[in-house]
């Protein structure tokens, strides 16, 4: 019984894991789209003037 317990403990800690990675890699994306629409905005800009 503690085997299957010790189990499903290990299992849950990994599946968490792996949403809290796919969660932050989703973040990061975003964060690297913002940056890439900002200097895409300066760059026009920049080429207006």
């Amino acid at each position: 019984m503690k085997k299957i317990l010790a189990a499903s403990l290990i299992l849950a800690f990994v599946l968490t894991g792996c949403n809290t990675f796919k969660g932050m890699g989703k973040d990061v994306s975003k964060a690297g789209d913002a940056v890439t629409n900002t200097a895409e905005k300066t760059s026009e800009e920049i080429r207006k003037n």
